[in-house]
């Protein structure tokens, strides 16, 4: 729901994208493996970009790279990587779109073992971390958790995955509820923590 009547977070301003972004699924819990694993790419590609210059090419990016099925993307080779550096819908970052398929192997490595939505959530024991903000200003760009679980995605292969872009990527997958207590999506996020 995008009415103007509802008090919310600043950043997704009058945009309808993105305000349906806000509203739908940023904060949410996310436990999907794979879901979690395009955030976790499209944040990298986000890396110097706004959010919703991402949002806007997500359709793109997913015709692109396969669904974000790690699978095939773990097997592109050069030819592949040219075709995508080609692909104006996307954002044509060679490094960014190398770093997608040396991510997409370093994810089927975890999902070998623990699978990457456990070993994502057990950085947070599980539980969302519910904070308590009331002005945009207070939130930090970077926290012990992303500069923890950025430096162990590191460790096991995953690049464009810093602790500000790690912050953010958790924020958005609801592993921290970062909406202003003001807004009206904080109280439902942590209703919806509580399920999960």
């Amino acid at each position: 729901m995008t009415d103007d009547d509802k008090i919310r977070c600043v950043w997704p301003g009058a945009d309808p994208l993105y305000r349906a972004y806000h509203d739908e699924e940023w904060g949410v819990p996310e436990r999907d493996d794979r879901a979690l694993y395009e955030k976790l790419i499209l944040d990298g590609f986000q890396a110097g970009l706004s959010w919703i210059t991402i949002l806007r090419k997500r359709e793109a990016f997913r015709a692109a790279f396969d669904s974000f099925d790690p699978e095939k993307i773990a097997l592109y080779g050069p030819d592949k990587v040219e075709t995508l550096m080609q692909d104006a819908g996307i954002v044509r970052n060679r490094a960014k779109i190398e770093a997608a398929i040396v991510s997409a192997r370093a994810y089927l490595k975890i999902q070998e073992g623990p699978g990457f939505s456990n070993y994502l959530w057990d950085f947070v024991d599980g539980k969302p971390v519910q904070n308590g903000y009331r002005h945009s200003s207070e939130i930090p760009a970077q926290t012990e958790l992303s500069l923890r679980l950025s430096k162990d995605l590191k460790s096991k292969g995953f690049n464009f995955c810093g602790p500000t872009i790690i912050y953010a990527f958790c924020q958005a997958i609801g592993m921290v509820n970062d909406h202003l207590v003001t807004c009206w999506r904080h109280a439902e996020c942590a209703a919806l923590a509580k399920r999960t």
